[in-house]
């Protein structure tokens, strides 16, 4: 899963990140106003932290642009502001959630992934796809209830396809989910293809359906249209 943290506090984005990274999330930072708008123009992101104080603008107006171009993107507002009105304000142009500061990272943790849940799974910590059984807080995945031990990227890689069923998703989408922005500088991708190739091979050895379908000249699709 990826997420943007959208924050002019370096210490404290810096912290986000290393906090979310260990909790197996791609995460990106920006620290003003016109980073996260050229950032959440070209790239995708499951979940977006924005705090609201920003140089040359405010958290606010990402709020509106993201919800005014109908990007899909989770929304938490993170902000020392503690007024009602600014929480009223949040919710009600488009924000999923909304944190005041100083919090901990471990509550912004489970909000994101309540978040992202919430927004993709319907609220559950189990996801099911055919005969593929995935539960969420544990990150282990079953095969009519065999487990298959999975890398963390190929995981992620599945996530994604679950995600997505029956979509078809560009190979530089797929990458750049994996690995952030900086895929842009990959001169192939060598390494999907081998994720792609391993997490095939894991689950179909237990008994699963070859899902993955590829889409020649485009990418992949997941699922059995």
């Amino acid at each position: 899963m990826k997420i943007l943290v959208v924050e002019d506090e370096k210490g404290l984005a810096e912290s986000i990140a290393e906090y979310l990274s260990k909790e197996n999330f791609v995460v990106e930072v920006v620290y003003d106003y016109h980073e996260a708008r050229e950032k959440i123009s070209v790239y995708n992101y499951d979940c977006t932290i924005v705090d609201l104080n920003l140089p040359n603008g405010n958290g606010f107006d990402i709020v509106s642009h993201i919800k005014k171009q109908d990007i899909s993107t989770g929304i938490i507002i993170i902000s020392a502001r503690n007024a009602v009105e600014d929480k009223i304000r949040g919710l009600e142009i488009g924000s999923d959630d909304y944190l005041t500061k100083p919090f901990h990272l471990s509550e912004l943790n489970a909000r994101v992934k309540s978040l992202i849940r919430r927004r993709q799974f319907g609220g559950t910590n189990v996801v099911n796809y055919k005969e593929i059984k995935i539960d969420l807080n544990s990150r282990r995945v079953f095969i009519n209830e065999k487990e298959v031990i999975l890398s963390r990227k190929e995981y992620d890689l599945l996530m994604y396809f679950v995600s997505n069923i029956e979509v078809a998703l560009t190979k530089s989408a797929i990458a750049e989910h994996l690995y952030g922005d900086n895929i842009d500088t990959v001169d192939s991708f060598d390494m999907l293809y081998s994720h792609i190739k391993n997490l095939r091979k894991k689950l179909t050895e237990k008994g699963c359906e070859d899902y993955i379908q590829t889409i020649y000249g485009i990418g992949y699709k997941f699922g059995t249209g």
